[in-house]
């Protein structure tokens, strides 16, 4: 079995580089080249080249363009990455009769109400990176290639900087922070979607009627305002000494952006836990963990 992954130096992908490792042999790029082998996702002639030369049996496309921001000034980058070099991927994975392995995003919706969004519900993204996700998405499905899309939210790792490392440091640093509170969502870890791709994607090779859509978050929800108490009150038990005293909640609009925030970043991943008899833990329990790992380096 030949795995080519793509985008094996983001949080996702260099979790999935141990996932991945014993379903066989991993040929793991990030956007530099390697050789002859191109992991651009920008160069879509060098990726198709390296496709056709790998020859895998799995593409695991770990790559995207995530400034959520700068995708509303960058629309044709952002759909190149997200969009179009998704299109091309699954057409070389109907060549080779591959499967194709994907992450997308709960920004596909509009982020209203307080319902868990299911796979059926109607997509609607509010900004550029969502489009471009979506756009993403659809090609895929559209291709008829064998294919596991992944929508996830709130995705953090033990390695490079996060929403926790990032209130970490402001807890350091100031005595009042103020966190938004009407944005919902579950933190997910980089290596808990690794483990949960690894394990539906052996199942899914057994049984290609398993080909689909499924929502991948962890169990539970919360505010960025909680998800932030829940890192500072873990890191003041485990002894580390902050600056904070105050941590005050506040609505979306008094932090403007220049995209769109959903406000509902809540996924029903009722269908992934069905179908694949899978369990996904608290949300808490990942987070804490991670925390532990940073605040002992």
């Amino acid at each position: 079995m030949k795995i080519l992954l793509l985008g094996k130096s983001g949080q996702v992908g260099w979790e999935l580089q141990r996932s991945l490792a014993p379903l066989g042999r991993v040929i793991a790029l990030d956007r530099g080249t390697v050789g002859e082998l191109c992991g651009d996702l920008t160069d879509l002639v060098g990726l198709r080249a390296t496709i056709r030369q790998v020859k895998p049996d799995i593409i695991v496309n770990a790559a995207a363009y995530t400034a959520v921001d700068k995708a509303e000034s960058e629309f044709e980058l952002a759909n190149q990455v997200n969009g179009l070099a998704c299109r091309m991927m699954a057409e070389e994975a109907v060549n080779l009769g591959a499967w194709l392995i994907h992450y997308s995003s709960d920004y596909v919706f509009d982020g209203q109400g307080s319902v868990p969004w299911s796979e059926s519900d109607a997509v609607a993204p509010l900004n550029h990176y969502g489009a471009s996700k979506l756009a993403g998405e659809q090609a895929i499905i559209a291709s008829g290639c064998n294919y596991l899309i992944y929508r996830t939210s709130w995705v953090y790792g033990a390695r490079g900087n996060n929403f926790a490392t990032s209130m970490l440091r402001l807890a350091r640093e100031r005595e009042t922070l103020n966190i938004v509170n009407d944005q919902v969502g579950a933190p997910t870890g980089a290596d808990l979607i690794a483990d949960i791709t690894a394990l539906s994607l052996q199942q899914a090779l057994r049984c290609p009627e398993l080909s689909g859509l499924y929502h991948l978050a962890a169990a539970g929800e919360v505010s960025w305002c909680g998800y932030a108490r829940h890192v500072i009150d873990f890191a003041q038990a485990s002894g580390e000494q902050l600056a904070v005293r105050s941590i005050n909640p506040i609505e979306t609009c008094a932090y403007p952006t220049l995209a769109r925030r959903p406000l509902n970043s809540r996924l029903n991943t009722q269908k992934l836990r069905d179908t694949f008899s899978l369990h996904l833990p608290e949300w808490q329990s990942g987070v804490s963990r991670m925390l532990s790992e940073i605040l002992n380096k």
